[in-house]
């Protein structure tokens, strides 16, 4: 390890410390603890160098399924060159028999890992007695899940969809009916969204407006009109922002996972909790990656004790089935009435019993304490065995929630550990890797995967000088 003076910042949740504080570590290096403010535009979800530089030849088998797959499907998703077949645990298999350690869960949504017994045993249970109803009629699982999500968290209320862009879709038409109902008299009503610089809120027209990035946007234009954009973190900025008779609502992610794993402050949540209650605007958090468990706390703005008027949720909630929720106070709640919205497959028996198996686990004080033991190994390990190198320009995470960042493209490191038997994601710029391993991860398989990032970290060289 070189010994030269490097700067590595180790940022973690620690909402009473606002100012980063330095301490040195070993010989020359520096740990800079607390938030960062990022400057940066929301990252890649796919990134199209991921499987152009792969090292392991292509099989038969996996070459007819590529192939298959660009002749009959829309070429929206630059796949990594591998066909999986199978998963375990934190294990996945390609067609070829090829062991992965999974540290991506399928974008931070299989956080009991993949297979695991009572997760299946639900769904067998569900899938052989009732899968499908509509919103026609009652469904016990439904109602028992929308209970239990009351009873876990800030809201009153419970809107289930199918995704996270969806869950968003719905707040934003709540979020608008608000407004229409609570200013019934007044002829300017407000209609404007407030987002943030780094933001990723789905891919449908209405998430997508609030999304920051251009190039997600630009092709698709013109989109919802009226979101004005903020640098994240920036409190004065946002207060000036959000008006009375103009906002009707601020979405911001309290910890932004695609944008490059950075994390809000308790003061930069205070002050759009404060200014949006002082102009009647709804504040609204996207914890669609970072909530239930991935942070160590059931929802990652606990950390913060801050709490918004409405919250979408999706990714990890069914363990894999497809499911979005909009949880929501009962003031936002009393401007919906029938009819307002919906949806033919949300909140269906089978998912909701399977997010049920899955809340059961995951809601646990024991498991969460868990995650937040392994997050903090994590941190440092990859501190230990990366923190030398030249390109490592910081190690910052929340729970298992974890960014590295480089100061080259991530692509070629992803490659590397893919080639390497270790599967990890891209975030912000391109140039972090993101870790958002099943929460159930062993610390055994956290120093492999630190393991191979480190053995892959030469291929950062041969990028940099081409």
């Amino acid at each position: 390890m070189s010994n030269s003076l490097q700067t590595i910042h180790i940022s973690h949740i620690s909402p009473p410390a606002d100012l980063p504080r330095l301490f040195k570590l070993g010989k020359g290096r520096k740990i800079s603890l607390g938030a960062v403010i990022p400057k940066i535009s929301s990252c890649l979800v796919t990134d199209p160098r991921q499987g152009s530089a792969s090292a392991k030849p292509v099989t038969r088998e996996s070459k007819e399924v590529m192939e298959t797959e660009r002749n009959v499907l829309v070429g929206t998703y630059a796949r990594a060159p591998v066909v999986i077949k199978s998963g375990k645990g934190c294990k996945l298999y390609d067609v070829d028999g090829k062991e992965y350690l999974d540290m991506t869960a399928g974008i931070a949504v299989n956080s009991l890992g993949h297979g695991d017994p009572d997760w299946v045993n639900a769904v067998v249970e569900q899938a052989s007695t009732l899968t499908h109803v509509s919103n026609v009629y009652y469904s016990i699982p439904q109602v028992t899940l929308g209970k239990r999500l009351v009873e876990c968290s800030f809201a009153d209320r419970v809107f289930f969809t199918n995704s996270g862009t969806e869950a968003n879709e719905a707040a934003i038409k709540f979020a608008r009916k608000f407004q229409r109902f609570s200013h019934a008299d007044e002829k300017l009503l407000a209609t404007e969204f407030i987002a943030f610089t780094n933001s990723f809120h789905g891919r449908t027209m209405g998430a997508l407006a609030l999304t920051s990035k251009e190039h997600y946007r630009s092709p698709f234009e013109p989109v919802m009109p009226g979101v004005t954009f903020i640098e994240y973190g920036n409190s004065e900025e946002a207060i000036e922002a959000i008006q009375p008779g103009k906002t009707a609502a601020v979405f911001v992610e309290p910890i932004q996972g695609e944008g490059g794993i950075y994390s809000a402050t308790k003061d930069f949540l205070q002050a759009l909790r404060t200014a949006c209650d002082n102009a009647g605007a709804l504040l609204v958090y996207d914890e669609v990656q970072c909530g239930l468990g991935r942070t160590g706390h059931l929802w990652a703005h606990e950390a913060f004790g801050v709490a918004p008027d409405m919250m979408t949720l999706a990714k990890p909630l069914a363990g894999g089935l497809p499911i979005g929720v909009v949880l929501t106070t009962e003031r936002v709640a009393a401007a919906i009435s029938s009819g307002d919205h919906g949806s033919t497959f949300a909140g269906g028996p089978l998912v909701c019993h399977a997010a049920l198996a899955v809340l059961d686990k995951i809601q646990n004080s024991i498991f969460l304490a868990s995650v937040t033991r392994k997050g903090l190994y994590l941190k440092d390990l990859l501190l230990n065995k990366l923190g030398g190198n030249p390109h490592v320009k910081e190690v910052r995470g929340f729970g298992l929630i974890v960014g590295i960042e480089l100061d080259v493209q991530a692509s070629p490191l992803v490659n590397a550990c893919r080639d390497a038997g270790l599967l990890v994601l891209t975030a912000g710029k391109g140039n972090v890797v993101r870790l958002v391993p099943p929460l159930i991860i062993s610390e055994t398989e956290l120093e492999q995967a630190a393991e191979v990032l480190s053995a892959c970290l030469p291929a950062l060289n041969a990028h940099a000088s081409s």
